[in-house]
């Protein structure tokens, strides 16, 4: 099973301050160790939402609206990427992310859709470039 282990963001993520060199260190070591296990199959940062565009879809109008963006709740700082057997052990890993001084965090941990879990809806033959349009919905 595949997790995405998402770390939200805070005032000094969304200021583009880099974390501190102890912090820094934790997190390598503890990435280290995620890849020595096995179970780490993509780590990143990602920069502030000053950054960052959203686009909002209402049939078929899209609207961009750009960063930065003020609802902290939402926003992402980075996220993982993990192989784990059950969510217990996703859980576990998680409990051992670094966390320097009284710092208050929230990490979300969601498991990722695999193909299997839509059944027939996929098959292991590529989809012609016609049939993923009617499927997503938009035809040309």
């Amino acid at each position: 099973m595949r997790f995405m282990i998402l770390l939200k963001s805070d005032v000094t993520a969304e200021a583009g301050a880099a974390p501190d060199k102890t912090l820094l260190a934790e997190m390598c070591h503890y990435h280290q160790a995620l890849a020595k296990a096995g179970v780490l199959l993509a780590a990143e940062g990602l920069h502030p939402s000053v950054h960052g565009a959203r686009v909002r879809f209402n049939g078929h109008q899209r609207t961009v609206t750009e960063g930065p963006f003020t609802d902290s709740q939402t926003l992402i700082a980075g996220f993982w990427l993990i192989q784990a057997k059950s969510r217990e052990e996703a859980i576990e890993w998680v409990k051992r992310c670094p966390n320097t001084g009284d710092a208050e965090r929230e990490i979300e941990i969601r498991q990722v859709f695999e193909a299997a879990d839509f059944c027939d809806a996929f098959t292991s033959e590529p989809m012609e470039p016609e049939l993923l349009r009617t499927r997503s919905g938009t035809s040309h």
